[in-house]
Parts: structure tokens; sequence; C-alpha cells
């Protein structure tokens, strides 16, 4: 996404920590292990345009590759495309508050 975008992105996505939270890098992808942008360990690669950075966020794929990996006997998850729902509220994930 652009610069301006990607602030606007983390100012948002900031609001809620609970979620996926603000981005957890953004530019050089090599900074946070990555030494190919276009053969990503999971899902499909995207274009990155000139006047464009690439933003990251956290993921729910590796925690869940800990938990094969661990090879727990059950597991309630995500698969990409698929998020997890709950009757959580926004305001719950938002902030610091406690969610109950």
């Amino acid at each position: 996404m652009t610069a301006d975008f990607a602030l606007q992105a983390s100012r948002i996505t900031g609001r809620f920590p609970r979620a996926h939270g603000s981005p957890v890098h953004q530019g050089d992808p090599s900074q946070i292990g990555i030494s190919n942008i276009n053969r990503p360990d999971y899902g499909e690669s995207v274009t990155i345009h000139p006047n464009e950075i690439p933003v990251f966020w956290a993921c729910g794929v590796t925690p869940q590759a800990v938990a094969v990996a661990s090879k727990i006997p059950f597991l309630i998850t995500h698969s990409p495309g698929h998020m997890f729902v709950s009757d959580w509220t926004d305001n719950q994930l938002e902030g610091e508050e406690k969610v109950r």
C-alpha cells in the first residue's frame, strides 16, 4: 500500500489490539527475515507497485503451525480467508478494556 495508506491503516488497526492490531513491520521485508517477498510461506504473493511499501500484520497462521507441530489433540482456529467469529463487539476488541 502507499505510505499514506499504511499510516492510516496503522492508526485504524492499532485501535484493536485484541484483533490483529497495528502492523508489526512496514518496509524492507528482509528486516523481519523474509528473503523473497514473492514466495510467501502461506497464501499467495501480491504485487507491490513502485509507489507502495509492504506492510505486515501478525497472523494466526504462525500459532497454527506451532499447534500442529506440538501435536495437541484439539484446537479451534481459522484458515486463510475464513476468520474466527465470536460474539465480541468492536468496542470489546478496542483498547485495553477486559473482555468478559
